[in-house]
């Protein structure tokens, strides 16, 4: 049995009869019932995904995956694909924004090669788990072959395994890879269910001539691959990318081993959005980070119906809103066990 396989087979919904006992924590805080809001939500919704009502965040971890796209040769994006190595050395020397919040965040970070088109030699730091340098032109036929769409969703478990080993609490995700919104608006086109012009923005900011050329290049993946889109793998393979795939590994394996993955932006819900359709109880234990100023961000949360933590029109990548999103959990956590309750503190409740 492959990873996967083995993976999926432990992927169980979050045990619901915790529920009240989290909740009655939470009530008996020093304050209104649900007065903290969305705070309280996300103190139940970790709870719930580690099995437990003893919450703790000890430990952070981030990975950021990065890969290349043969799309890019179709002029989807405003920067050219050396852009991907570049900003990957980068984020080694410390120098990205993503460096810079997940130390904020108290992150450690991971940054992973799956797919670069460049040889980084024995780059310090490097995560060397390049699959193939670059997807293929999925204008042309599939992006990447079923082998390589399993062993790139197996880096993300192997990640994941790997950080529950090292008694990691949080796991996030992050990407780099130029022309990387092509793929991921073509796949929630097709798992969504909504038009390309819908799904697909301006990326790394195209201009108008640039949107109509990454619209046209979604369409013709779409019809050439049109045979391939039965299945949730298969439609990986063929629309998708060696960094969101990893990506739907990390998720996936964060579930199998109860940690909760938070998710970052456009791309990185791609991966998540996978992660859902190849086990849809997956989604018990993943947190949305923020709404991507990419317009296609709003339609995914439309569509799921769900709502992200942040909204602070962020277009970055690299796990950015994830690392934001992750004080935020923190300080729910700490709110859950840090405050007086009302028996503790001498503090009287509501008289009716």
């Amino acid at each position: 049995m492959n990873e996967l396989n083995a993976c999926l087979k432990k992927i169980a919904p979050v045990d619901r009869s915790l529920e009240p006992k989290i909740k009655a924590r939470l009530d008996d805080l020093t304050k209104p019932p649900g007065s903290l809001g969305r705070l309280e939500d996300l103190a139940l919704r970790y709870g719930l995904a580690r099995g437990t009502v003893d919450l703790t965040i000890r430990r952070k971890r981030i990975c950021c995956f990065a890969g290349d796209h043969g799309v890019a040769d179709e002029g989807v994006s405003a920067y050219p694909k050396a852009v991907t190595p570049q900003m990957v050395l980068n984020m080694l020397h410390g120098g990205a924004a993503i460096n810079v919040l997940s130390r904020h965040a108290g992150a450690e970070l991971r940054i992973v090669d799956v797919g670069v088109d460049h040889d980084f030699g024995d780059a310090t730091g490097l995560l060397a788990c390049k699959i193939r340098a670059g997807t293929r032109n999925f204008t042309q036929g599939p992006a990447m072959t079923g082998p390589e769409t399993i062993a790139a969703l197996e880096v993300g478990i192997a990640l994941a395994n790997e950080a529950a080993r090292d008694g990691v609490d949080l796991l996030g995700s992050g990407e780099m890879g130029i022309a990387n919104t092509t793929p991921a608006a073509a796949l929630m086109s097709v798992w969504l269910g909504v038009d390309v012009e819908a799904i697909t923005g301006r990326g790394t900011g195209v201009d108008k001539a640039g949107l109509q050329r990454k619209q046209a290049a979604i369409r013709r993946a779409i019809e050439v691959n049109r045979a391939s889109l039965a299945d949730p793998l298969a439609t990986l393979s063929a629309l998708g990318g060696y960094e969101i795939a990893a990506i739907a590994g990390l998720a996936l394996g964060g579930a199998a081993n109860r940690v909760p993955v938070i998710i970052d932006g456009f791309i990185s819900s791609a991966g998540a959005l996978a992660a859902m359709r190849l086990c849809p109880a997956a989604a018990d234990y993943l947190f949305f980070s923020h709404r991507s100023a990419e317009k296609g961000h709003r339609v995914f949360f439309d569509a799921l119906g769900g709502t992200p933590i942040l909204d602070l029109d962020l277009r970055l990548g690299e796990g950015t809103g994830a690392a934001l999103a992750m004080t935020l959990l923190d300080a729910a956590v700490k709110v859950y066990n840090e405050m007086a309750t009302f028996s503790s503190a001498g503090v009287s409740g509501r008289s009716g």
